[in-house]
Formats: C-alpha cells, structure tokens, sequence
C-alpha cells in the first residue's frame, strides 16, 4: 500500500506544480476573459470614431528598435532572448508606444501628418510594482503623430477620459504635469546638469530642504511650486501669480489654456496638476497626463507629448487593462440557451441565427432539461417548442 500511496503524493504534487505560475502572471478565466476583451474593442471603437487607425505591431522584435530613443527608459523592464535564426537579441515588448511610432516612422513614413493611429495587446515586463504587481498585462493606447499644436493635447486628454468613461468606469480624475517646467526654471537661474538633475529630484519627492540646499538661485522659485500640487484651477493660479522666467511663463499659459479647453468639453472630469513632478515622465518632452478613478487602485493610464526616435513630435495615451477592469460595473450575465441531447441541428443553428449562444448537451440528462441546464451554468434552455428561463 505504501508504494500507492507515495505515488497519489506524487501525482498532487504534479498537478500542483503545472498549475503553479511565476510571479505576477496568470491565468484569465470566464467571465472574465471575455468581459476584458469586450473592453479592449470599446477602447479602440472610442479610438475609432476619432479616426485613428489600428496598427498590430509584433510581440517580439529586435531589441535595438525597441530600445531607440525614449525605449531606453524602459530597457531595465524587458526580456530579452537570442533569435535562433539571425543570432541577434530580441526583446519582447514591455510597451506599445515606442513600436507604434517605430511603424509611423518607417512603414508609414510617407503618410500625411498627422497620423493618428490605435493599438491593443499584451505587454511583458520584468518586475512588477507596488501598485501593479502583474508583470503581463494589457495595454490599449492610441498616438497622435506629428502635430506640436496644443490641440493635440487637448485631444489627447479628451479622447482617454471619454474612452474610459464609455466603458462605465465613474469618478474620473486627470492628473496634469509639465516636466519641463521645472527645467525651465532652472536653466534660467543657470544651475548646471548635475545641481539641476538634483533640484528635479528633491522637487518631484516635495524635500523642501533638500530643494533648499541643492537648487541654489532657483530655490525660491522651485519652493513656491511645492503648494501649489493639487486642483488644477488652483494650481493655475499660483503659477500665474509667479515671478517665472520667459520660458517657464509660455509653459504655465499653455497648461492655462489645456485645463480651460479640457474643462469646458469635460466638466465632469477632475483635473489636478502637480507642477513638480517629474518621476515617471522622464523621456517627455511636454505636458502630460496619468488617469485615476476614485476608489479604484493604480493609475488607469498615462499620456503625453514625447518626440519619436525618427524625430517627430507626438503625444498619445496608453490605457491598462488591469486597472480600467477594476473600475468597471460587475459584467452582466451572459445569456446562454441549454440545448438538451438530441435537439435538431437546424433548431440549434435557427436558434443562433436569432442572437442566441447555445450550450449543446453531447449526452442524454434524462427528463428534467432545466436541471441540467443549471448544472452547466446556462440562463435558459430549450424545452423543444420555446426558450425557458432556467
């Protein structure tokens, strides 16, 4: 009996070991599956209906293109592997963004400007984070191309809060930044890299006294942005009341102008601006954006103007499955007819042609067609004549 016994062991732990996944990946089951793909295609229906055309970029590709330009900011996030057949690496992507501008900057290089293209797919990284500990997970995003307009913006923050809010998810807030502006600050009071890099740093972790000890002539001015992070209005306010240098001025009328226009097409979007931050918008190159919903962990997404590796301006959006499935109403029941053993092919194949999704029984279930039919989690069933609700 022993010897049974150690292999019944052996057996469970087999079977849990092929269920066992690493760290920060899993298994997306029904309903579930289908509900994030319905969201997905609400995404780039939204994205759609602004015209922007949908690219599908490839899973893997040569890491050298992934990492050009504003990729490098993300290479400590990808796998990489060796291609058995050019003996090149490859990385496999751990965002969209740098591929969709890759595709606008080759294979559509002589299309009109602006471009205006979507995607969706998943992404893998290497860790995790605190907020977003699952390391695949799916983006779907969109890029307006080659146009430095602040339109551009505005449409940029529109489109993602419109797309969002399509979908159902309620109690939207945009949080604004403008990495530039405390550069601009800088390079005007003359501070060099180095003290700059380290103003930047203390202003983005809001260290007062590290801002007071490192930022030198610029002190003052980086110091009063400190309160001001909050209610975009406010925040516009404070910024205007500001001694700033010419550069920074025109920084702080252009976000003036965004948060009117954004305001007046979306009143029922909170905006917030935080004119210090800087981490996580690194490669940048104008006003940007992170979305929020009350209640609903992590950020839904990120946006904002950045220049492609070929050199083009661009700002664009990239949404997170994960997070906008959180902030979704619970996924209605899906409706499915029970077909009981036997039921004609034509029946069934009528029955579809009329809207509905059909659970065909393979063996007998006996009399009771509703009990079955709840076994196998079905809404309704057909009882040979009409549609029965279980």
């Amino acid at each position: 009996m022993a010897p049974k016994a150690r292999k019944g062991v052996e057996a469970a732990e087999t079977d849990a070991s092929v269920a066992l996944l690493p760290a920060g990946l899993r298994d997306v089951l029904p309903p579930r599956a289908d509900w994030e793909a319905f969201a997905s295609e609400s995404l780039l229906a939204s994205f759609a209906s602004r015209g922007y055309a949908r690219v599908k970029p490839p899973l893997i590709e040569f890491e050298e293109t992934l990492l050009a330009g504003s990729g490098q900011d993300l290479a400590g996030q990808m796998f990489r592997v060796m291609d058995p057949v050019s003996q090149r690496m490859m990385g496999l992507r751990n965002d969209i963004t740098m591929q969709v501008a890759r595709i606008a900057g080759s294979r559509l290089k002589l299309a009109p400007r602006p471009l205006r293209l979507a995607y969706a797919g998943q992404v893998l990284r290497v860790r995790g984070s605190q907020l977003r500990p699952e390391r695949q997970f799916a983006q779907a995003g969109f890029e307006l191309i080659g146009a430095a307009s602040l339109a551009a913006d505005v449409e940029t923050a529109l489109l993602a809060a419109e797309a969002v809010a399509k979908l159902g998810v309620k109690n939207l807030s945009l949080d604004i930044t403008q990495p530039l502006l405390a550069p601009a600050i800088t390079a005007a009071h003359g501070l060099d890299e180095r003290k700059a890099k380290a103003a930047r740093r203390a202003l983005d972790r809001k260290d007062s006294a590290e801002l007071k000890a490192v930022a030198g002539a610029a002190a003052p001015d980086l110091l009063k942005l400190l309160p001001l992070a909050g209610p975009a209005d406010a925040a516009i306010k404070g910024l205007k009341a500001m001694q700033l240098p010419p550069e920074a001025a025109a920084i702080v009328a252009d976000l003036d102008r965004l948060v009117a226009e954004v305001s007046a097409a979306a009143p029922d979007l909170l905006l917030t601006l935080d004119p210090g931050e800087f981490r996580g918008f690194e490669y940048h190159s104008g006003i940007s954006y992170t979305l929020f919903a009350r209640n609903v962990r992590g950020e839904l997404g990120r946006g904002g103007r950045y220049v492609t590796p070929g050199g083009e301006t661009a700002t664009g959006f990239t949404l997170y499955l994960d997070s906008v499935m959180r902030g979704l109403p619970p996924m209605p029941q899906k409706l499915l007819l029970y077909l009981p053993h036997g039921t004609p092919q034509d029946v069934a194949a009528r029955l579809r042609a009329e809207g509905h999704s059909t659970w065909a029984a393979l063996e007998a279930e006996g009399d009771n067609g509703a009990k079955a039919a709840k076994a196998a989690s079905c809404s309704h069933w057909w009882d040979g004549k009409t549609v029965r609700a279980v």
